[in-house]
């Protein structure tokens, strides 16, 4: 596997062991969740996005520095749909919210927060990677 818009091999492959989660409903990429469907059906969702402001371009940062770059999405979010949500492999963790919002939106507020990627869920549907082009080198 080659490098995508500057993103390793070895970061592609977490994103794809990442199993990411809302309320009782879990998904990984390229993985369609009954239960996923189900909370974007209550929800009246079209379509969600799992983002966070942790670990800047996934370079790790303080526990306590992510929580307030988190806090500060969360805020910048306050008029939107948000749920609480994670995402987690092994030992690794980071907190997310699922946003019930448009792909574009979300990814720039993802670019502003300098996230490589996020995570889009849609009623039927697999969860898909969209990569935000921004890399720590300047994409």
């Amino acid at each position: 596997m080659t490098a995508v818009r500057g993103v390793s091999p070895r970061l592609l492959g977490a994103y794809r062991r990442t199993t990411y989660r809302a309320g009782d409903a879990s998904v990984r990429i390229g993985r369609r969740s009954p239960v996923m469907d189900a909370l974007l059906a209550r929800q009246h969702a079209r379509c969600a996005v799992f983002v966070t402001a942790w670990n800047p371009f996934s370079r790790r940062m303080p526990e306590g520095w992510n929580r307030r770059m988190q806090q500060r999405l969360v805020e910048r979010l306050r008029r939107r749909t948000v749920l609480p949500a994670s995402g987690a492999a092994g030992r690794w963790h980071e907190d997310h919210v699922l946003v019930l919002a448009a792909l574009p939106w979300t990814m720039r507020l993802a670019r502003v927060y300098r996230q490589n990627a996020v995570v889009t869920v849609r009623p039927g549907g697999r969860a898909r990677l969209h990569l935000t082009g921004r890399t720590a080198t300047g994409g």
